[in-house]
């Protein structure tokens, strides 16, 4: 290893006392692939082994903690004692070689998927064509409001996927307040028009990250698991005059920090991205979040375009973040750590090898599928290019 990607390979200790060997993550990556059921399969075990090799912290692909909340096809489920044992595959796979295993807990409120549960999405509000932005993707969407009881149901299902997730043998749990999916809804004027005690002001529409945010704390207190790591992810921003400011984000980071969360994960296209509405427009987000949480003993991870190891190193050097979470790096790379560990940085590949398949990149079937839907088409037509000249085949 090159002496300058050392400080990557520095221990951080949580504020519970459980240690991550090294500030590199994998990011939580949408992956397609467990079975009609919510389960593990083979594919999607082999894709998770490829890639447990050398990181911290390995952040699972969203779970959905409710039939109700289930986002995409081939979701893994955390909501039935049946799915504990798929959990502990997943576990097991993940934390092989060391690193902290995550499961994300995710409830896709308006982003459900309707063909799955019943025909009907749960949201904050009635939401007649109300535009929900997932990961980039415009939904257009119709929900039902969300009764007092089905608020109280949300919170529960968030407590008991920690409970599985702990009897499953995960080292944590990261909330899932980002990408357009139920808590950020609630958190959001946008799509929160409530006039009761969980929408309106500011505060009460935290009330619900928070409410879940306790609801979990109190399952790891009940199991006696106080180095169980909770980490929240969130988006910062949101366009439009009723979205998310920074100033908000800044406000629910607050909140989060002072009830003891082990980390802010911050959901960003772009690593370096700077606030564009509320405090510090012009500044990075991730340097406002880190500002924030200074002295406070939370970590923050960065994400965002980090493709291979030099441009994750530039970023962990930038100090804005206490770890980098890799993505497309990692799904193009899966031995993303060896290279580096070994010295061959310089062999990361950006782009994957559109001339191979899913197999060659490790990848479950589903997920090359949805991959390349994602590529653009010039980037498509620039990789077939920059893949002539390599001599890929």
């Amino acid at each position: 290893m090159k002496e300058k990607f050392k400080p990557l390979f520095e221990a951080y200790t949580f504020n519970n006392g459980t240690t991550a060997k090294n500030r590199l993550a994998i990011a939580p990556l949408t992956h397609w692939s467990a079975d009609s059921d919510g389960h593990a399969t083979s594919a999607e075990l082999a894709y998770l082994k490829a890639r447990a090799h050398g990181f911290g912290l390995f952040i699972s692909a969203a779970m959905a903690v409710s039939r109700e909340g289930i986002a995409f096809t081939g979701q893994p489920a955390a909501y039935r004692d049946v799915d504990e044992d798929s959990m502990a595959k997943r576990a097991a796979v993940m934390k092989r070689e060391g690193a902290l295993a995550i499961a994300q807990l995710q409830h896709g409120g308006a982003a459900a998927l309707t063909t799955l549960n019943g025909g009907v999405a749960f949201a904050p509000s009635l939401l007649d064509d109300q535009e929900i932005d997932t990961l980039g993707t415009k939904l257009k969407v119709k929900t039902e409001a969300l009764t007092e009881e089905g608020i109280q149901k949300v919170i529960h299902d968030f407590a008991y996927a920690t409970e599985l997730a702990i009897r499953a043998g995960f080292d944590g749990i990261e909330l899932h307040g980002a990408n357009g999916y139920l808590l950020q809804q609630f958190f959001s004027a946008k799509t929160n028009r409530r006039t009761d005690d969980w929408g309106g002001t500011l505060e009460k529409r935290m009330r619900l990250p928070l409410a879940v945010t306790d609801a979990v704390m109190e399952v790891r207190k009940r199991m006696n698991r106080p180095d169980f790591i909770i980490g929240y992810r969130l988006t910062p921003e949101e366009p439009g005059e009723n979205g998310l400011t920074m100033d908000d984000t800044l406000t629910l980071i607050d909140a989060l920090a002072d009830k003891g969360v082990q980390y802010i994960h911050m959901s960003l296209h772009g690593f370096y991205n700077k606030a564009r509405r509320g405090a510090g427009t012009g500044v990075p987000r991730l340097q406002l979040a880190k500002e924030r949480l200074e002295g406070r003993g939370v970590a923050l991870i960065g994400v965002g375009g980090l493709r291979t190891p030099d441009m994750a190193l530039e970023a962990y050097n930038s100090h804005m973040a206490d770890f980098v979470a890799i993505g497309l790096g990692v799904l193009v790379n899966p031995n993303f750590v060896t290279l580096i560990e070994t010295g061959k940085e310089n062999k990361a590949r950006k782009i994957p090898n559109i001339f191979r398949d899913a197999a060659y990149h490790q990848l479950p079937e589903p997920m090359w599928d949805q991959m390349m839907t994602f590529v653009p088409k010039g980037a498509l037509r620039f990789a077939t290019i920059v893949g002539k000249l390599l001599g890929w085949k």
